[in-house]
Formats: C-alpha cells, structure tokens, sequence
C-alpha cells in the first residue's frame, strides 16, 4: 500500500495549482462531481454509494488515472467533506495527488468545469479531458480513443456519443448536411424534431486547453435553466472554424450515469456481469452467475470454483485451483490453492493451501490458517496463527492464540483470550492433542506434544509431552432423581429401568462393579482413569480428542 497521508484535500484557492506531473496521458482530467443527487433519497452523497468494491466516484476516477493525466481534478460542492475524505483513500490507492476545487453553487457544468480549472496551472497546454463522478462503467481504453482521436485531428474538442432507442432527457447532437457536428441542444431546450435525434451526448470531451479556457470565459446563461452550459463550446468552436470531432460509443453501459437507486442496482449487476465474465474466460467456474458477486479488485487463479451465494469483496485473493462456496461472504481474504471454503464468512484472514474451512465458520480479522489445516463447523477464530496440518474441527473459539503444527483442539474448546481489562495470548505447541471442552485461561502455554483431558481447565503452563487434567472423581448419586423428583417423566422412566435386569446391570456398573472407562471417541481404556489423578499406562486420556 501507499503511505497513508491524505493528497486530496483543500481548495485550489487555499493551496494554488497542483505541481505538474510527468505524465504520459493528457494534460489534464477533470472530473464534476459536485452535484446533490437528490433522487437517490440518500444522506450519502450520490457519487459515494457503492458497487463492486468501489464508490461510484472512485471508479471515475480509477478510469482517468488510467491514462496517466499530469493533472488529476475533482470537481466537488455536496456534502464536500465527506467527498474528500473518500477521495483521500483513492489518491492513496493511486499513488497520487487529487485536486479537489469547490464549486460552491450549481450553475451548470460550464461552471463546473470553470471552478476545475482553478486548479490547473495558468497557461496550460495540451488536452483536458472532462468526465463524471456518476459514470462508473465507462471506461480507460474508451477515454484513450478519445484523446487519440481528438490529438490527431488538433481538434478544439472532441466528445463522446452513443445512439439511445430512448433518448429522453439527454443532450441531441446536431450535425449538418456533411454529417459534421455543428452543435448540441439541451433536451429542455430541444424542438420535437430535435428530440426525435437518437444520437445523444454522453457528456464526455477532450478539450484544446487553450480554447477551453477561452471559450468558459465566454459562457453565457441563455437558457431556460439559466446555467452554464458546456455543451455550448460545441457550437463556438463550430462558430469560430475550429475542428470538432466525434466518437460514437457503440456500448451504452459504458456512458450509463446514476441518478437513483435503480439505476444503481442496473449498473451494478451489468458491472458484475462484465467482471465475471472475464473471470470465466481466464479460466474461473462460476456455478451460478446470478448469485455470484465479485468486487473489481478480487483476483482469482486458474480452476478456481466459485459455487452459488458466494461473494468476494475488496482485494480478496483465491489461488489456483481453490474452492468458494456455496453461500460464502469473504472480504480482504487470501485463499491458498487448491483450499476448500464452504459455508463462511470471513474478513482479513489468510487460508493456506490444501487447507479446509467450514461449513458454518467465522473468521475475524487476522484469522491465519497454514498449509493443510482445517477450521471446521462452528468454528470462530480472531487474530490467531494456527499452523500447517492443525485442525480444529468443531464448535471452538480461538481468539488471540499461536498454534503450532500438526496438532487438534478438541471441540468445544474455548481460548479465553479477554479478562474484562486486557486481551492476552495463548501460545499451544505442535503436535499437541487437547480433548473435548479444554478452556485456555489466557496467557497460558502448552508445550509440543502435550495433552489435556476433556474438561480441562487450563490456568498453568503445560511441560512438553505432559498430560494435564483439571477435573475430580466423577460423583453418582443413586436413585436422586427417583427422590428428589418424584412424578416426573424422568422418574418414572428411571424406576422403569430398575425393575429390569438391564437397569440393575446398569446401576451395578455406575457404582464400580464391572465399569469400563472409555475415552471421549469411544475407544476402552484399560489404564487407570487419569480423569482420578492416577499415572496413565499410555492410555488417551478419558474424554480424548476431537477431529
């Protein structure tokens, strides 16, 4: 990651033109993003609602830094702070400085652009690029085409079209008898021939800074919305014999802008369409696109399987051969190859190769799991190491722990990692065996190749190679249930049984007649019960291990 400090923030009027950049892309790109969005009925500024892993206005801007412009602008006026802010993370993400002048009432995207070039150098050469904040899809290879056609011709300006079947609401392009453009009429403004056009104006151009400059000065609002209208250097460039050149988009996805919240979910989907089709054609399964989502940033290796329901967010990364789903939500996660997660929802964690997680896993932030382990069902694990081979496969938490390899936490183990002031650590060896029901009292060690009974309670450190146990002498109390809850189902059920040989088989052996001791998987014991605290005879501890 870049450093963290913040490179947009501030005013151009409190901080002055931005320092020129080598770049290799246009001299400039500015990109309006200062407008309300009242229609998404939102608290959050409509450039800053997300998709893909991204705001809408970082997309926008991802896509112009692509062409390396020596000057990067962002236009912003609503809810400014808080467009800041997220362009702060943006910039970092970049590498780069984002300029951020205010446009302090909306008049118009001439006045847009105006207050951006406050921000550029005076006396600025070459072409600047103009696009949205609110245009996600459109993207660097459509913007490259732009300007290479634009600098060749030495246009004035050159500007983006598509054909719309509906094309209500947008700006029509006006071309004369030769098919040249002579102009653009405002949809407000437009005649019912005019409106009858399909050719409409995405909004996007490449401008001769030069005549940019000029021509905003020049702006007037002679219009039914008394604004600035951009569209209007078109016919001044027209007017002045200058060149003005076009270039027709043939995908309208790519120019789609939002304005509410459905064509938020539209683009949305079509974006996520787009992502993993490319996915598939290098070589992912998909199982289920429809119910498969998968962030611009997530990368994904050769025969990776994603399976249905599952998401994959941020910079999450599956390696090859790996396994996802079903019904799977992970977030800035690293996957190993060939690892099989199914069932899980994760964040910031690592899984190693080979290794298996869940069904019905959690794991929280800075969960690591190596080579070959496996966190199993009902498992949650924060801020823990677990190593190559070690399985903890059911109904345990771990939390602020480092396991060793090759060993098995029994279930229902709890690492108690948090005494109401301070979390602490607990550090468990390798090739360590812990039966059902251990409770770690952090900070507590446990040597290699040591053991614990089931029901442990562990307070002390644990010698390599020692078996530890925590528990008493089992207690029966005969006939208690028949005594102390006479009339019950239970009662009756046990005087039942006691009328039978088998009961009476079955109380003699409680008693000590005859028991066996077994351990917790069910095996016979023949040493002594260590559970009693006598020396085992190589014996698996009563209650045993889990896997």
């Amino acid at each position: 990651m870049p450093d963290g400090h913040q490179r947009a923030a501030g005013t151009a009027e409190n901080q002055g033109p931005s320092p020129s950049r080598a770049g290799t892309g246009p001299a400039a790109a500015i990109v309006l993003a200062a407008g309300a969005g009242s229609r998404m009925r939102s608290a959050v500024p409509k450039v800053l609602h997300t998709m893909g892993g991204r705001n809408l206005l970082g997309h926008a801007v991802h896509t112009v830094a692509g062409l390396d412009p020596q000057h990067l602008v962002v236009v912003v006026g609503h809810e400014r702070e808080q467009v800041r802010a997220a362009l702060a993370g943006t910039a970092d993400e970049l590498d780069r400085e984002v300029r951020t002048p205010v446009q302090e009432q909306r008049l118009g995207t001439g006045d847009a652009v105006r207050c951006g070039m406050t921000a550029l150098p005076d006396g600025l050469r070459g072409t600047v690029l103009v696009s949205y904040g609110d245009v996600p899809l459109l993207d660097t290879p459509t913007l490259a085409a732009l300007v290479e056609v634009h600098e060749s011709a030495s246009a004035a300006v050159t500007l983006v079209t598509t054909d719309l079947a509906d094309p209500n609401g947008y700006g029509r392009i006006l071309r004369d008898t030769d098919s040249g453009v002579r102009g653009i009429v405002e949809h407000g403004d437009a005649t019912p021939e005019q409106r009858a056009i399909t050719e409409i104006n995405s909004g996007v151009y490449a401008f001769d800074a030069e005549f940019l400059g000029t021509g905003l000065a020049g702006l007037g609002a002679h219009n039914e919305q008394q604004e600035l209208y951009l569209t209007d250097l078109v016919e001044a460039a027209v007017s002045a014999g200058r060149v003005v050149r076009t270039v027709r988009c043939t995908d309208e996805w790519l120019l789609c802008g939002v304005n509410d919240r459905v064509q938020l979910a539209a683009v949305r989907a079509e974006l996520n369409r787009r992502v993993l089709e490319r996915a598939m054609l290098a070589g992912v399964t998909v199982v289920d696109p429809a119910t498969t989502w998968v962030d611009v940033q997530v990368e994904l290796g050769i025969d990776v399987v994603l399976h249905p329901g599952t998401q994959l967010h941020g910079r999450t990364l599956v390696g090859d051969g790996a396994q996802v789903g079903p019904d799977t939500t992970l977030t800035d996660c690293e996957i190993g190859a060939g690892a099989v997660v199914i069932r899980t929802h994760g964040s910031r964690s690592a899984i190693g190769a080979g290794a298996s997680v869940g069904p019905f896993a959690y794991l929280r932030p800075d969960a690591r799991l190596g080579a070959n382990g496996k966190i199993g069902t009902f498992v949650e694990v924060k801020n823990s190491d677990i190593g190559a081979g070690t399985k903890v496969p059911h109904l345990t938490y771990v939390g602020d722990a480092t396991i060793g390899e090759m060993s098995n936490i029994g279930a229902s183990s709890v690492f108690v990692n948090y005494d109401g002031v301070r979390k602490q650590r607990t550090v468990v060896g390798s090739h360590v065996r812990t039966g059902s029901d251990t409770m770690f009292i952090a900070p507590v060690q446990v040597g290699d190749g040591a053991y614990t009974g089931a029901g442990t309670v562990l307070r002390d450190d644990v010698p390599p190679g020692a078996l530890a146990v925590s528990g008493g002498p089992q207690r029966t109390i005969s006939d208690w249930v028949v005594r102390k809850r006479p009339g019950t189902a239970a009662a009756e059920a046990a005087v039942r049984a006691s009328s039978t040989d088998e009961g009476t088989q079955f109380t003699s052996a409680q008693n000590g007649a005859g028991a066996v001791p077994t351990t917790g998987n069910g095996t016979e014991s023949h040493g002594d019960d260590p559970v009693r605290g006598a020396e085992p005879a190589g014996d698996t501890p009563r209650g045993g291990t889990t896997r």
